[in-house]
């Protein structure tokens, strides 16, 4: 017995690594299966926070631009901005919507962020509007100051440079720091709409105005969505839809001119007919029209003929024409 264990023993030890090792083998393969079941949920869970971050600072966003109270007689509407046109080599300081005519976006639409006033509209389709920021040098936009309520000229300088408030005159009193606010004088933005922020302000040589620099209250590269603001205000009025597609689309003088319409105090009704229209609403066929009759001669007068009647009767009494050689 002692010479079968001794003999057997190292059988045994060979099967019990064989089996360890097998073991530890299918464990490690576990191992291995789930942790890469784990880095695919850790992946997937990182994707779905990240979503929810991105849909966190959406709400936020679009929670401070409906947060916007636009003067009673204005409403707005929410657009996304969808193309840049930013940066030293580009034409215009623009950048494109995602609302056009079908939405009622028309020219000069006023455009604004929960900052403040961006822009206007400046060409629109369909679908789509093309925005002129305040920062684009074809910008100029009636302003005063909130505190001290001196107006001037809001003008944009291009990228990478401050506004400029001119048309100020020496001695108006406006500080550093003060916020610009739109004068509704040309009739485009409402009034009170916050512009820019005042940085300096100085004196340029012998001219008759300061030199005031201004800031946008707006970071143009940060800007995902705005606001569009409609004058709901009656048709006519400049602003308003009705009256951008009156200039438009002006009508024919055709379609201005009045239509005849019965007098004052009388019925259609009332109004008096033809003898035709009448036997024509009666369902009577209308008598033709009265021929004249010649009225007979009176005695001793001599009868005259007309002289178509003359002619008429030499036709008759001409025997006709035979033809030659027959």
């Amino acid at each position: 017995m002692e010479f079968a264990r001794w003999v057997l023993a190292p059988g045994k030890w060979v099967h019990g690594q064989v089996a360890s090792f097998w073991t530890r083998y299918l464990y490690f393969v576990g191992i291995r299966q789930q942790n890469e079941e784990l880095r695919q949920e850790l992946a997937a869970a990182k994707d779905e926070l990240s979503r929810l971050r991105e849909n966190a600072s959406e709400v936020e966003r679009l929670h401070r631009l409906l947060s916007m109270t636009p003067p009673g007689d204005w409403t707005r509407q929410g657009a996304r901005v969808i193309s840049h046109r930013l940066g030293p080599n580009a034409a215009l300081e623009t950048f494109l919507i995602d609302k056009g005519s079908a939405s009622g976006v028309t020219t000069n639409t006023p455009v604004v962020s929960p900052d403040g006033v961006v822009g206007r509209v400046l060409r629109y389709s369909p679908s789509a509007a093309t925005v002129l920021l305040i920062t684009d040098p074809n910008s100029r936009i009636p302003v005063l100051s909130q505190a001290n309520r001196t107006q001037g000229i809001l003008k944009g300088e291009g990228p990478g440079h401050e506004l400029i408030l001119e048309y100020v005159p020496q001695g108006a009193p406006i500080e550093e720091g003060e916020v610009l606010v739109t004068s509704g004088l040309e009739e485009i933005f409402p009034k009170g709409m916050p512009v820019a922020r005042v940085t300096s302000v100085g004196r340029y040589g012998a001219s008759l105005f300061q030199l005031i620099h201004a800031a946008p209250l707006f970071d143009p590269l940060r800007l995902e969505e705005v606001a569009l603001l409609f004058r709901t205000s009656a048709a006519g009025q400049p602003g308003s839809v009705a009256a951008d597609k009156a200039a438009r689309y002006p009508k024919s003088p055709a379609a201005i001119a009045p239509a005849t319409r019965p007098g004052d105090g009388q019925k259609p009704a009332d109004v008096p007919k033809t003898p035709a229209a009448a036997a024509r609403q009666e369902g009577v066929a209308p008598a033709s029209a009265p021929q004249a009759v010649k009225a007979a001669p009176a005695d001793g007068q001599k009868h005259e003929t007309a002289p178509a009647d003359r002619g008429e009767r030499k036709k008759r009494r001409k025997p006709p024409r035979h033809a030659t050689g027959q």
